[in-house]
């Protein structure tokens, strides 16, 4: 089982481009009168569900495992709030994880998506602006755990989807994509929807 990172007291780079670039850009943009006003990234929940696999305990903690390096935080096992049989699903069953990065974990987590996982995907042309949720919020969802960097490829069992979730104070999804777009979230060319 590796070992949790250890918390970062230097601040990462995506966190001073927030300070230094991203936070004055938008601020000039959207014509903000106080910093305080401009929108910056609250959490990133990355989410991972095993589904119906044949050797749940066994996957449970492949998925445990590969979460906690990928993150670099340990897992919380997710459990099914009802029970739905023809998925052979009981109430209270464990059927993932799930993982909330917060300050300089988060950003560590997003440089290295943004910059190192998403390039890293086959036939990629940019992620869908058309996943917010209308509060600022933009959920993306991983088919394949092997395009981060830490996940050794002869060491993996099976496939891993997760959804990574990321939290921001914007409240409209433009506000938010202009956000995310500032540190280099690649967005396909397909048009937002407004809201």
């Amino acid at each position: 089982m590796p070992a949790p990172a250890i918390p970062l007291k230097v601040p990462t780079t995506l966190a001073k481009e927030y300070k230094e670039k991203v936070a004055p850009a938008l601020q000039a943009s959207r014509g903000y009168k106080n910093v305080m006003e401009v929108p910056k990234i609250q959490k990133v929940v990355v989410n991972c569900c095993i589904g119906s696999a044949v050797d749940t305990k066994v996957a449970l903690e492949d998925a445990f495992n590969e979460i906690q390096m990928i993150t670099g935080q340990k897992p919380v096992k997710t459990a099914s709030t009802k029970s739905i049989a023809n998925f052979k699903l009981r109430e209270g069953q464990e059927i993932g994880v799930k993982v909330t990065l917060r300050g300089a974990i988060m950003y560590e987590f997003l440089e290295r998506l943004i910059r190192t996982a998403l390039p890293r995907i086959r036939d990629f042309r940019g992620v869908s602006p058309r996943a917010f949720d209308g509060r600022g919020n933009y959920t993306l969802g991983v088919k394949d755990q092997t395009i981060f960097p830490e996940v050794e490829l002869d060491k993996v069992k099976r496939n891993l989807g997760m959804d990574i979730t990321i939290v921001t104070t914007a409240r409209k999804n433009d506000e938010a994509k202009e956000l995310l777009s500032l540190f280099g979230m690649p967005f396909s060319d397909r048009k937002l929807t407004p809201q």
